[in-house]
């Protein structure tokens, strides 16, 4: 019971404490409203796990055989961060493009786990503190599930907090210095990025 407990609070915790996910889904929620966030959630929600699996199921393999891969990941994951910083700062700008405008589709949020610096450093973390070598497959499930569950809880949260500040931040103005601000945010995440080695 003590091992299932201190999963979930590791879990929840990791999953609440702001990152790039939490970030975007409260600018979703501001912009857009929960029903057409509804796929950037459901794309984290699952494709969080699954990237949880691929990880505790041997990808570090690949990483440990061939380095550069991460190298490549790293830069990629860093184009793409400013590239979802741009985009969230502009997604309440009228005078955008149509597409720019758009919520994330479920598909873009799943990707997005493979490049998100926080993503990797949770899932190591936790598979590395829970997994069990003697009931090992087990225990893998038993972190995915976790994370599956507080991640729902986390990031639902956090989106609906982003509804919620629509009465708050009612006027254009108002919407756009927070689009700004939660672009800003974003973009600093890459920080830690250029300075981090493998961790896998």
């Amino acid at each position: 019971m003590e091992y299932f407990a201190s999963l979930f609070v590791f879990t929840l915790v990791a999953g609440i404490t702001p990152g790039p996910n939490n970030m975007m889904l409260l600018a979703s929620g501001l912009n857009y409203g929960i029903k057409k966030s509804i796929p950037h959630y459901l794309g984290i929600c699952i494709g969080f796990p699954v990237m949880v699996a691929a990880v505790g199921f041997g990808i570090d393999i690949i990483f440990n055989k061939y380095p550069s891969v991460y190298l490549y990941l790293k830069a990629v994951g860093i184009v793409y961060l400013l590239y979802l910083a741009w985009k969230i700062s502009n997604s309440g700008n009228l005078k955008a493009s149509p597409n720019i405008r758009k919520p994330f589709t479920f598909l873009q949020a799943a990707v997005f786990q493979w490049l998100n610096p926080k993503a990797w450093i949770i899932a190591v973390g936790a598979l590395a503190a829970f997994s069990n070598k003697e009931h090992f497959t087990t225990s893998v499930l038993t972190v995915i599930f976790a994370y599956f569950v507080t991640g729902s809880l986390a990031m639902a949260f956090w989106l609906t907090l982003g509804r919620s500040l629509q009465s708050l931040l009612h006027t254009e103005l108002r919407v756009k210095y927070f689009n700004i601000t939660m672009a800003a945010l974003l973009a600093l995440s890459v920080i830690p990025i250029v300075f981090t080695t493998p961790i896998l």
